[in-house]
């Protein structure tokens, strides 16, 4: 997992120093000076988070958590869906189908 880089946007978030939503103006500023870097290593993502992200935006909240936790996003999303307050929650019905989509997509 691509990690501890505290000028990226995914450590950011979990400093609390930017919200999700601001993940477009990191985009631009890397448009702006990309430092030599991709697009997914300067937002703090390995490749298959950044292509899982273009490919179903709403697992962002996701793969931050995941890396707050120092787990592989599948393993977060699978137990997401293990616990029993998901089950009264659109959250295990997401999180099935992030598993699902990931599943399909994986290298591994």
């Amino acid at each position: 997992m691509y990690r501890k880089n505290q000028d990226n946007f995914i450590e950011s978030c979990i400093s609390g120093l930017v919200l999700l939503e601001e993940i477009d103006d990191w985009i631009d500023k890397w448009h702006d000076n990309s430092q030599g870097m991709e697009l997914h290593e300067y937002l703090g993502m390995n490749w298959e988070e950044y292509s899982s992200w273009i490919s179903m935006p709403e697992i962002l909240p996701f793969i931050v958590t995941a890396h707050k936790d120092n787990k592989k996003v599948i393993t977060l999303l699978k137990e997401i869906e293990s616990l029993p307050i998901a089950a009264r929650s659109g959250n295990r019905q997401k999180a099935k189908e992030l598993v699902k989509w990931l599943e399909s997509h994986s290298e591994a």
